[in-house]
């Protein structure tokens, strides 16, 4: 079964940066498209990044300080997150579009790692 795993959430000061990792896992044929959400309690998710086509689109309130990228041999997808605000405090979610093998392209969504901006 494939699975996401995101990493480097945490604690950081307002004006700091931020990298996130998304590792995919399984029997992976190509990773078609790719994005991330995010999300505070009580509210809808909210888009942050989302690349298919060779086209990457931002989310208003990110756009010029996120940056997502990812390692297509490795299957890592990364955030870098500069100029954090504390209205980026929120639950980071990847998402990815995935073949695995004959049985066609599936979503597949990490578990969500938490990011404080906070001084």
């Amino acid at each position: 079964q494939v699975q996401l795993v995101e990493s480097g959430g945490g604690l950081v000061q307002p004006g700091g940066s931020l990298r996130l990792s998304c590792a995919a896992s399984g029997s992976i044929s190509s990773i078609y498209a790719m994005g991330w959400y995010r999300q505070v309690p009580g509210k809808q998710r909210e888009l942050v990044a989302f690349s298919r086509g060779g086209i990457t689109d931002y989310g208003d309130s990110v756009k010029g300080r996120f940056t997502a990228s990812r390692d297509n041999a490795k299957n890592m997808m990364y955030l870098q997150m500069n100029s954090l605000k504390p209205d980026d405090t929120a639950n980071y979610y990847c998402y990815a579009a995935i073949s695995v093998g004959a049985l066609g392209v599936k979503p597949y969504w990490g578990q969500g790692t938490q990011v404080t901006v906070s001084s």
